[in-house]
């Protein structure tokens, strides 16, 4: 039939079921593709022999074409056949959930992959979140060969011993050739073939909540492709040479990875996005989204001279949808440029992120660590960068020194940072420790990035995998990790402060380079903490700091012990009493001896 003489009908005229993509259902299996420029649309696939012209789409009249097939079937592979004029075009589905690979064609989906109910699971209250980022294709790779979602679950319960309760997994949508970070997506709705597809990854998050294990999926909105996408000049249509429907076709378009921003103007490819968003939340049961780098979603070039409205709009709209649909889910930025705004809500005019990733504390912190020069460490800094909060919640942001970004483009590890040796040495491992302690006892969600625990080393890779054996060469140093964490979610009882919102840095000695910290929910014992960070070479003994309650206040942590490490200087320290004698604000006071590059912390009992 040619589709010169076909007349457009409505959805409702011929029966047509809703969904987009591939629908499978017990009669076969339905399609619906957005063409609005196209003049006739079929299916070619293996139901077919690939013949185009044979099952033709009906043009629903709105951009949208539909067709509904009894003898296709879930396992087979198809592609869209397009004619605009002069051009015969074949392009893999923008919604399939399943590709054969990024270059090759669309399979259909059985009706049930989707249909289980949802987990009798309840991630942690942000508060009480510890993230762990990681990349499925290093974090557990067996004999050489690519990590996978499976091999990725061998190693959950070694995660939820450490204290793990969310891991952050870079994005898993199917991206060109094997091994990649991720963030040049080509099919966004299809989950990498090389990971092991979507049910692998069901698997994996169904591993994860039977752990009590969180899972947030990084997703990227600020670009598509920019290889293997059959998005670009979808239907044939583009101007000045550029995307065609789905992208901005001026000036916008332009990104740091090419040509490939989509166009947050234009409702269909809003919505796009917006499906894609609520997919990995309803289809995968997944706790969360974090969004990378929605400074090119607002803005062209990161400046405020060129904003982009539609794209702060639609950030607003997912946001607020996740969180009236999902409540307790939540939503993370990475922006970097410290904007309250991102957290703020909607109805403020905020884009209602429930976090951000806070540059305000890794640039710091992390220039602190590394600096050589103990004279040059600036406190002040520091402090700043502890009492950093985003609209008055101390969990707006997330807190870290390790990321895949702060890896990698030039940096390191924190430990190759400070000492480039294979057998990291002293200084890199008491101040990557005293990093640590930094990040699990400062106000904020804390994160770490995958093998940080056991001093991973260099820089982040997508083909260089986790070194286990690492792992047991240095299991003082995750014992370190577990300890804080476990003080972090107050595991014992005494430590509830550590996840409150309240924070004072009240003592800062630029001269000696030693720092103070007192953490609270209500105050009292069992809440209050306190947290001495000595950022320089030699042990301070008796060195009087203010304490806000009177009574014996219990070590519970001393990063520079060699239960953590025989590299250490064994710096005994103990239990201290509260004196009646007033210092930094404080009524009471008390003398600490601490280590060289080392964190004290201390509780009161019950």
């Amino acid at each position: 039939m040619d589709s010169t003489n076909r007349v457009s009908q409505t959805a409702a005229e011929i029966g047509a079921r809703p969904g987009m993509g591939a629908i499978a259902h017990d009669k076969g299996v339905a399609f619906r593709v957005w063409a609005p420029h196209a003049e006739q649309v079929s299916l070619i696939g293996s139901f077919n022999d690939w013949q185009a012209g044979v099952d033709l789409c009906v043009n629903e009249g709105n951009g949208y074409w539909y067709a509904d097939l009894a003898h296709a079937k879930p396992g087979d592979e198809y592609q869209y056949h397009l004619i605009n004029g002069e051009q015969q075009l074949q392009r893999i589905d923008p919604y399939a959930r399943m590709v054969t690979h990024s270059a090759g064609n669309a399979v259909v989906c059985a009706p049930d992959l989707f249909s289980q109910p949802a987990p009798d699971f309840k991630m942690p209250p942000w508060h009480q979140l510890v993230i762990y980022e990681l990349h499925i294709g290093t974090f557990n790779a067996h004999a050489e060969a690519l990590g996978t979602f499976d091999t990725a679950i061998e190693r959950l319960p070694y995660l939820k011993t450490l204290g793990i309760n969310a891991v952050e997994v870079m994005p898993v949508a199917e991206f060109a050739g094997d091994y990649s970070w991720g963030y040049n997506p080509a099919h966004p709705f299809a989950v990498e073939g090389a990971y092991g597809g979507p049910e692998a990854f069901k698997r994996f998050i169904a591993a994860a909540h039977d752990l009590g294990i969180a899972v947030i999926v990084d997703v990227v909105y600020n670009h598509f492709g920019p290889s293997d996408i059959s998005l670009w000049q979808f239907d044939g249509w583009q101007e000045n040479g550029k995307g065609g429907i789905y992208f901005y076709n001026d000036w916008r378009s332009t990104t740091p990875w090419g040509d490939t921003r989509p166009d947050y103007g234009r409702g269909e490819v809003r919505q796009y996005i917006f499906d894609n968003a609520m997919m990995w939340l309803e289809d995968y049961h997944a706790d969360g989204l974090r969004y990378d780098m929605t400074l090119y979603i607002r803005s062209v070039e990161a400046s405020a001279q060129d904003m982009i409205v539609e794209g702060w709009s639609l950030l607003q709209w997912i946001n607020s949808e996740v969180q009236r649909r999902y409540p307790g889910k939540i939503t993370i930025a990475e922006d970097l440029q410290n904007s309250a705004a991102l957290t703020l809500k909607h109805e403020d005019g905020g884009a209602h992120f429930s976090s951000q990733w806070d540059a305000a504390f890794v640039h710091p912190v992390r220039a602190a660590l590394i600096e050589v020069d103990d004279t040059n460490r600036a406190m002040p800094a520091v402090r700043d960068a502890l009492l950093q909060r985003y609209n008055d919640d101390a969990f707006q942001r997330v807190v870290y020194t390790e990321s895949h970004d702060e890896v990698a483009n030039g940096k390191q590890r924190l430990v190759s940072e400070i000492d480039p040796s294979e057998q990291p040495g002293r200084y890199a491992i008491k101040r990557s420790c005293l990093g640590a302690a930094l990040v699990m006892t400062a106000p904020g969600i804390p994160m770490l990035f995958q093998g940080q625990e056991f001093l991973r080393d260099q820089w982040f890779r997508d083909d260089r995998p986790i070194d286990w054996q690492r792992a047991e060469g240095y299991a003082d140093i995750t014992t370190l990790y577990r300890d804080l964490i476990g003080l972090r979610l107050n595991q014992g009882g005494h430590s509830a402060g550590l996840s409150g919102q309240h924070t004072a840095v009240y003592h800062v000695n630029d001269t000696d380079k030693l720092i103070a910290m007192h953490r609270w929910q209500e105050g009292g014992a069992g809440d209050d903490v306190i947290v001495v960070f000595n950022f320089a070479e030699g042990r301070k003994d008796n060195y009087v700091i203010g304490l806000p309650q009177a009574g014996t206040w219990t070590l519970r942590f001393n990063s520079d012990a060699t239960l953590y490490n025989d590299q250490l200087d064994a710096t005994v320290s103990g239990d201290i009493t509260a004196n009646a004698e007033a210092r930094d604000g404080y009524t009471f006071s008390a003398a600490v001896t601490i280590g060289a590059y080392s964190c004290l912390i201390y509780t009161r009992e019950k």
